[in-house]
């Protein structure tokens, strides 16, 4: 659980990259700049950490791109203090840049075996979100709504009108929409039943998966 300055030099290099690929909010790049992500990853692959590349982790998961996780993480604007909901939290590399931007993160995961390996290593690194749920995105966490800001970190091949109706009135839903390509989709919703809809281009992510296994 080793982090150097070396590791601290490819993080402000990685920064440089994403701001050149149009990341500019400045509480996103600090995040990246922060945060250790090697050790979010199997060590046979720490040699591209911090390369802008999605990569292999537990139960046929990836961790996405830094890009994809930096994008994401502007797009929903986070302010400090927020009540965050994440579908899928894979890796826990997205929830530490949620937690890095202050927000309070409520995040599900499906996989039985992500969900206890990263909700022991996050607290390990000093990450720690309100809570760590067992469950199926698709119904999100109705017992905690509204919430603020609502990310979806899988294909969902639908919009699950649980995740909408979880949203408060001026929140913002961020999901990746399609099956095999995806379509990075905004919902802003604007009263009790209207929402203004954003389609911010094409992305690949792994399957959302119902139920728990």
């Amino acid at each position: 659980m080793k982090d150097t300055t070396k590791h601290q030099g490819l993080r402000n290099k990685l920064a440089a990259v994403l701001q050149a690929k149009g990341i500019v909010d400045l509480n996103v790049l600090n995040a990246v700049r922060k945060i250790p992500r090697h050790l979010f990853i199997d060590s046979s692959f720490e040699a591209h950490a911090y390369q802008d590349k999605a990569f292999p982790i537990a139960a046929e998961q990836t961790i996405s791109h830094p890009y994809t996780v930096a994008f994401q993480s502007q797009v929903l604007d986070i302010k400090q203090g927020e009540k965050v909901l994440e579908i899928g939290t894979g890796s826990g590399y997205q929830t530490a840049v949620l937690l890095e931007l202050k927000a309070k993160v409520y995040s599900i995961e499906r996989q039985h075996e992500l969900f206890k390996r990263t909700s022991l290593f996050l607290p390990k690194i000093g990450y720690r979100p309100k809570r760590f749920i067992f469950g199926d995105g698709y119904i999100g966490l109705p017992e905690e709504a509204p919430f603020d800001k609502i990310i979806v970190t899988a294909g969902a091949p639908f919009v699950p009108k649980p995740l909408l109706s979880q949203l408060k009135v001026g929140g913002r839903l961020l999901i990746p929409v399609g099956d095999k390509n995806q379509v990075m989709t905004l919902f802003i919703r604007k009263s009790p039943k209207e929402f203004e809809k954003h389609e911010l281009g094409d992305f690949k992510f792994v399957p959302m998966l119902e139920k728990k296994n």
